[in-house]
């Protein structure tokens, strides 16, 4: 987040307003001089300091193992009192020469190794457990805790996942609470502090009616998860909405959670196909919108009807049918009508689609009320035809797998030239795994593939293989 944060503030177009965003940065590195070179890392960042160039405070050189080890476990006991954030220490070789010598791997130098230090933990108090209804109706508890900061932002919720998550924890409202960020990303609860209780605790009970339409709430013996199975449920009907106008699905520019929110409050919309039938000289006036907003609105409504039906499978929200998988039936099936109609058995056959999907897609199509929304879909003019081509069969047959941040391409871009030259992408590696594409900060897929012997390649070998 702080990263795309400092990439945004810099691609503004007027300096003076991303001189106002107060960035700093440390330079860590010479990648090209053409005077003299320096023949130590310590040399280059002292030449750097000289110019008048922030680097780090504190760099040191060190001659053996132990001392490196203590200083690793130094800076990660003092990193709290930095006036930056990290996450971890470099250790390099300090001699030119000698990372010369060592040498690097596809994207990795042989002469540095990264330390990443344990999440950072702290303990707040629970104030509260709070409910939300997702777009398949599973009601999903949230923590409400004291402020607490942690790797370099402040977090005061964490989701609790399910009863049995509470249950386990013995999670009581006032309980003192051990709090991290997973992954340095998302808040969790790790553990209660027993000890620390004073009687006043409350054991939080789940709701037996949904928060939103105040139906009864439904929990199947195999899943952990309490389900509203009302299909008119409004938090339901909202999330179902933002799915639907996502980027990775019909990606309607303009429409996010504020305004479908807004436009569902003001009875404009009720469903995803309303998206299609809306008044848009009422919309162009509430508040925030106007005329300019409104036709650009419907702009981008109107483009999303010649979207793949790859994306329109997507968009539909048909539980365990994610991206992949509906690129995969798209292509499979060819049209809506005959992925719609689809049998169980038919579908149990087509790879990335298991049986608990294959019932999930049938079960769907079952209900009246999609039935009815795909109609309505259709009369709008939407495209229910699958439009990826292939435009040749260089991977056929091949499994890729990619990690890491690529140079130029996205993960979506990498992807879909996969998919159009017949080869397939995996999330994760395996013994069945045909190449590997690895950009900046690949982590533990790269670790296995090497482990496995299995090819490697960077964006550059890619594009060559593609004849780019």
């Amino acid at each position: 987040p702080a990263g795309n944060a400092a990439a945004g503030a810099l691609r503004q177009l007027d300096p003076k307003v991303a001189a106002k965003r107060g960035l700093d940065i440390f330079i860590f590195n010479i990648q090209y001089i053409e005077s003299e070179s320096p023949k130590t890392h310590k040399e280059s960042l002292d030449m750097v300091k000289s110019l008048g160039f922030k680097v780090l405070p504190t760099y040191r050189i060190f001659s053996d193992t132990e001392s490196i080890i203590k200083e690793v476990e130094r800076i990660g006991d003092t990193r709290g009192e930095l006036s930056f954030d990290i996450d971890g220490a470099v250790i390099k070789a300090n001699d030119f020469a000698v990372r010369q010598a060592l040498g690097e791997n596809t994207n990795t130098p042989k002469w540095a190794v990264a330390y990443k230090y344990p999440p950072e933990k702290k303990y707040t108090k629970l104030l509260q457990i709070s409910v939300n209804v997702g777009r398949t109706g599973v009601i999903t508890p949230v923590a409400r805790f004291e402020p607490v900061k942690l790797s370099g932002s402040t977090v005061q919720n964490a989701v609790l996942h399910n009863e049995d998550f509470i249950k386990k924890l013995d999670l009581r409202i006032g309980d003192r609470i051990l709090v991290q960020k997973a992954g340095e990303i998302i808040p969790e609860v790790l553990s209660v502090d027993k000890d620390a209780r004073s009687g006043n605790e409350k054991e939080f009970t789940m709701p037996t009616v949904c928060p939103s339409c105040s139906e009864h709430l439904f929990r199947d013996e195999n899943e952990a998860a309490l389900r509203c199975t009302n299909s008119s449920c409004p938090a339901q009907a909202e999330r179902n909405i933002i799915h639907f106008a996502s980027r990775n699905a019909m990606n309607i520019e303009g429409l996010g959670e504020a305004l479908v929110s807004l436009l569902l409050k003001n009875n404009l919309i009720k469903d995803s196909a309303d998206l299609y039938e809306m008044d848009y000289e009422k919309i162009a006036s509430l508040e925030g919108m106007g005329e300019k907003s409104a036709n650009n609105l419907r702009k981008a409504i109107e483009n999303s009807k010649s979207a793949d039906l790859s994306k329109l499978i997507f968009a539909l929200g048909i539980s365990n049918v994610g991206e992949k998988a509906a690129k995969t039936l798209a292509t499979k099936f060819g049209t809506l009508d005959a992925f719609e109609n689809a049998k169980k058995e038919e579908l149990c056959q087509i790879n990335d689609v298991g049986e608990v999907t294959a019932k999930s897609i049938v079960d769907f199509f079952s209900l009246e009320k999609n039935k009815q929304l795909i109609e309505r879909l259709r009369a709008h003019g939407l495209n229910t035809e699958c439009k990826i081509e292939k435009a040749g069969s260089l991977f056929e047959g091949m499994t890729f797998v990619l990690t890491g941040t690529l140079p130029t391409l996205s993960r979506n871009e990498a992807t879909e030239m996969i998919e159009k030259q017949g080869g397939k992408c995996s999330g994760s590696v395996s013994k069945k795994t045909s190449i590997v594409l690895a950009g900046e900060d690949a982590g533990s897929k790269l670790t296995k593939a090497k482990d496995l012997g299995i090819r490697i390649i960077d964006e550059e070998e890619f594009l060559e293989m593609l004849g780019d």
